[in-house]
């Protein structure tokens, strides 16, 4: 090829890469030899002079071994009596493979060279171990950067393994959908690309001293037949060869790769030999790739026991060949014995030069130099599982995965789901009938309709489906248990196919694939389903972000690596986040040690009783990254707290719905804090509460009493029910429900009033915390608003935020009673265990819509009304309040006092109930049945904690004496204000 051409092609990889490191003045434009060439090695001479024929011979085989096979005597046999050089692992546990190198390379008197087939990672052939994405999931991500820390992580796995060699990166253009062995092993069809790619996995492994092997030479992409079962022909054009499939190797032997595996193919215009495989052609391993293209580093053979190979040449016969073409390394020899005696034969009869065997074993000497195999220490077992799944490790993989997910169709931006309110969601997951991670995801951020379906269900079953969702707004369906190849059709059944296409006739229709991106093929309307969304594998990390990026969890970043009906490569839509992200602590650089002490505080608290379970969330930039459930609902332990679970947040109430329902109003001008209760309740005029103002009642400093028990008025002096006020049965005059088959009237609404409005004051003027200014925000709310305050704040807040389990009353709204924590036995009361209803006394008289207690929620949804607090009113791209009036409202109005207006806070000296490191502008508020909320705008830092401290019984008050919510939130404050790596 003409240098100046072949430099140009080069241009478009430097610049793409020219964001990460590169070895010290490495450029494409200049050759630069494999990392171990030109290594001066006095151990390499030493050991060279000391080795017999026999010994050189069998350093040019590198043989396989099974890890779960009990007996080895087989490969020590081969290390002991063949000499043979290096090994290749498949199969196996993490510790027998230590253990084993351990013991092999005892047992050689020149160091194996390790080697293993780890395309994506140690994990393709071990257990236990972090599995990254498949190379085609790779070639659609945009940032390279993060292909080359993926390098560098399995150079990471192979070191703590004792491996040195990993036949990878595939760089083969998969430029055949029918590929049978390739596809989703390729990172795409374009070769540019392909080859950026390729590079930057190579120089990433190759950096930590891990040779990387580019294969299958000269370009595997192009076939529709597996080799592993005979021999594929590749037809191409020799231009089209030069220009293509040998594009991605030119490049990485320009960058210093150091090997290339040779593949069994039939390439007529390369040779037309008939028969004769790549492998065994010296027209393309010793002219093309060693002379014309001057690679210089290690060459191997693909597994010589393939029937590409073995079809037509038996052992002995095809390691001879293999040598004379060019190859340097005989991987998985038929039969080693047999081809060691053949080989050693054909030196002694002059068919093989020693010198060129000579030239050989120094090459791969050099290797194991640079390998530092030379100083082989033995592999250290311990704590193994953690350093192959190191935390960084786990946070690469999701990267991955996040910069992956492809959203080919996007119509009208439908995603993300911008509008939730009044808007009916269902997600049907088609695989083995089982709910997914997908489906989990999804439910944090939407009350979604859940249904599965095994995809070998009749199309009976898959029509009565049709029925069932047929008056949904948007159908969200996730293709599951795929297959990777075509072969197989991706494992996507006929029936599959004829629900999603009918489907897409009479709904709104959004796909997620979770599989090879070809399968797209298989759908036969996709001009009618309204969103598609690629996310390549089945896994639980795919699953779980794809869900984020439909609702803005996550942005859609990816780009198809192939292309695909009348999607063509490099398709992708690039979306917003808008909601909050779900991901792990290590991906805001957290310090772990304070994190992991939480478990221990709160295990602590459930042994000493003080809550039966709760649940614990914490966001820091938008993102959550501890969401935890602790325990079970009750002291029984039979069931165990679940992320969805709904707690009775108590005052938190005042927070959650009458604060919010306040500062709309205030937004809207029909309400003032600077203006005087009576101003809204002209029924105040005549009581002595005239002259309270509404600043003094938010911040808890109107004089007003602390509570009234006003459940009082409804029993005799025995504890007995008043009739006139209390019934175990429903009819029209007791028709408010305050518990399980107890109604109250609709009188004593008026008789709570009665009794706030006649109620003393207390003598001066100071802080003291009073529920009763929030029953009167609540008359205020609903007297402004014509509505009642649970239908005012679930319409103009709980429904658009997505936030389903927040709310007044949840057995009326669709909550199961099993999901909902008990609270107290009131035997005072209602005489029975509550749950469903509010605890507060006065809230349950109401209705269970108080405004200063009745709300329940799940953390989960909490936290979407505190974040949207947090971000000064705006959340999933609506805004709810004028930019600063949370700001307003948060903020102290008086230097002796921590309240805020409605909110709790802390004034900096420790009081209050957050802990000492929340800084001076947050802002929240607990509940006297085991909750606590907190909002810091200093460190964009949201915490929620959610018990049920109060079962069976009010009287436990360990959760305070045990100081449970403040070690916690302190322990969180810790993580990253004392990050230390």
């Amino acid at each position: 090829m003409n240098k100046t051409i072949k430099y140009l092609l080069i241009i478009p990889i430097i610049l793409s890469l020219s964001a990460f490191p590169k070895q010290k003045n490495e450029t494409f434009t200049t050759k630069t030899d494999p990392p171990f060439i030109g290594y001066s090695s006095q151990w390499v001479d030493s050991v060279f002079a000391t080795m017999s024929l026999d010994e050189k011979i069998g350093q040019l085989f590198m043989c396989e071994v099974y890890p779960n096979q009990q007996d080895q005597s087989k490969t020590t046999n081969l290390i002991k009596k063949y000499h043979i050089g290096g090994i290749i692992y498949f199969k196996g546990h993490p510790t027998k493979i230590a253990q084993l190198t351990n013991q092999f390379q005892q047992q050689s008197l020149v160091p194996l060279m390790v080697a293993i087939d780890g395309e994506w990672g140690v994990g393709m052939r071990l257990d236990s171990v972090v599995v990254f994405p498949h190379q085609m999931m790779l070639g659609a991500i945009d940032d390279n950067k993060l292909i080359y820390e993926m390098g560098k992580s399995i150079a990471n796995q192979c070191h703590n393994l004792g491996i040195n060699v990993n036949f990878a990166p595939v760089i083969d253009i998969n430029n055949n959908p029918a590929n049978p062995v390739i596809g989703v092993r390729s990172f795409g069809e374009d070769k540019i690309s392909v080859a950026q790619k390729g590079y930057a996995y190579m120089l990433g492994m190759q950096d930590s001293h891990i040779l990387a092997v580019a294969k299958h030479f000269p370009g595997h992409g192009d076939t529709d037949v597996d080799s592993h079962r005979d021999l594929p022909v590749i037809t191409a054009s020799k231009q089209r060869l030069d220009t293509l499939e040998l594009f991605p190797f030119k490049q990485l032997i320009n960058a210093g790769v150091g090997g290339v595996m040779v593949a069994h193919l039939y390439v007529p215009e390369l040779d037309n030999t008939k028969n004769l495989p790549s492998t065994l052609s010296k027209k393309i391993v010793k002219k093309l790739l060693i002379k014309e293209l001057d690679f210089k580093g290690l060459i191997f053979t693909d597994a010589l026991g393939m029937q590409g190979v073995a079809k037509y040449y038996g052992a002995g016969e095809a390691e001879i060949k293999a040598l004379q073409a060019g190859n340097d390394i005989l991987l998985m020899s038929q039969d080693v014995p047999t081809a060691f005696n053949a080989i050693k034969q054909a030196v002694l009869k002059g068919k093989i030069s020693e010198k060129i065997i000579d030239e050989k074993v120094k090459k791969i000497l050099l290797a194991k130099y640079w390998m530092h195999l030379n100083k082989f220490k033995k592999i250290d077992t311990k704590n193994l599982f953690e350093r192959l799944n190191s935390e960084q490790d786990n946070l690469l993989n999701r990267e991955l995965v996040e910069n992956a997910l492809t959203l080919v169709k996007n119509t009208n931006n439908l995603i993300p789901f911008s509008t939730l309110k009044n808007v009916k969601f269902a997600a049907v997951s088609i695989g083995n009938g089982q709910t997914t991670i997908f489906q989990d995801f999804l439910l944090r951020y939407a009350n979604i309709d859940i249904f599965t379906i095994d995809k070998n269900a009749s199309s009976a079953e898959f029509a009565n489906l049709t029925k069932q969702l047929s008056d949904y707004d948007y159908v969200i369906v996730g293709i599951h248990d795929t297959r990777q190849y075509a072969v197989k059709t991706y494992g996507i059944t006929m029936q599959t196919i004829n629900f999603v296409d009918n489907l897409a006739n009479k709904n709104a229709v959004v796909l997620d694939l979770f599989g090879n991106p070809y399968a797209l093929r298989r759908f036969n309307n996709l001009e009618k389903i309204r969103a598609v969304l690629v996310s390549y594998e089945d896994t639980d990390i795919s699953q779980e972000l794809s869900a984020q990026i439909l609702f803005g969890g996550i942005s859609a970043k990816g780009h198809l690596p192939v292309g695909v009906e009348n999607f063509s490569a490099g398709t992708g839509i690039i979306t917003s986040q808008i909601r909050l992200k779900y991901s792990i602590p290590e991906e805001l650089h957290l310090n772990d040690k304070y994190l992991q002490l939480i478990d221990s505080v709160i295990y602590s608290a459930i042994g000493n009783k003080a809550f039966p379970g709760c649940q614990i969330l914490a966001i820091k930039d938008g993102i959550v990254f501890f969401q935890k459930n602790y325990g079970y609902q009750t002291y029984k332990m039979q069931k165990h707290v679940k992320w969805n679970d709904v707690y009775d947040v108590a005052s938190v109430t005042k927070i959650t719905a009458t604060l919010p329902a306040l500062m709309k109003l205030y937004d809207e001008n029909k309400f003032s804090v600077d203006a005087y209760m009576r101003d809204y309740l002209p029924e105040l005029d005549t009581t002595n509460k005239r002259y309270l103002k509404v600043i003094d009642v938010l911040t808890h400093q109107a004089r007003l009493k602390p509570w009234i028990p006003f459940y009082h008025k409804a029993l005799n002096t025995d504890g007995s029910w008043k009739k006139e006020y209390l019934s175990n049965k429903y009819s029209d005059k007791y028709c408010i429900q305050v518990a399980k088959n107890v109604y109250t009237t609709k009188e004593f609404d008026s008789l709570v009033y009665q009794r706030i409005y006649a109620s003393d004051l207390l003598r001066r003027k100071r802080y003291k915390y009073s529920d009763l200014g929030f029953y009167l925000f609540k008359k205020i709310i609903e007297k402004i608003t014509n509505q009642t305050l649970d239908k005012y704040v679930a319409e103009n807040f709980y429904e658009n935020l997505g936030a389903y389990t927040l709310g007044y009353n949840p057995l009326l709204h669709g909550i199961k009673k099993e999901q909902i924590a008990p609270t107290e036995y009131d035997y005072k009361f209602r005489k029975q265990l509550i749950q469903g209803f509010v605890h507060d006394y006065g809230a349950a008289v109401l209705g269970g819509v108080g405004g200063h207690a009745g709300i329940f929620s799940s953390a989960n949804d909490l936290a979407k009304l505190l974040q949207m607090y947090l971000q000064d009113g705006v959340y999933g791209g609506i805004r709810y309040f004028n930019k600063n009036t949370v700001k307003y409202f948060a903020t102290k109005p008086f230097y002796n006092s921590r309240r805020a207006l409605g909110f709790d806070s802390t004034n900096g000296n420790g009081e209050g109930p957050a802990c000492s490191l929340a800084s001076y502008q947050s802002f929240g508020h607990t509940g006297f049945t085991g909750c606590m909320v907190w909002v810091d705008p200093k460190y964009n830092f949201i915490y929620i904690f959610l018990s049920n401290r109060i079962y069976p019984s009010v009287e436990n008050k360990r959760i305070v004496e045990l100081n449970v919510r403040e070690q916690v939130q302190s322990l969180f404050y810790q993580s990253f204000l004392y990050y230390s790596k």
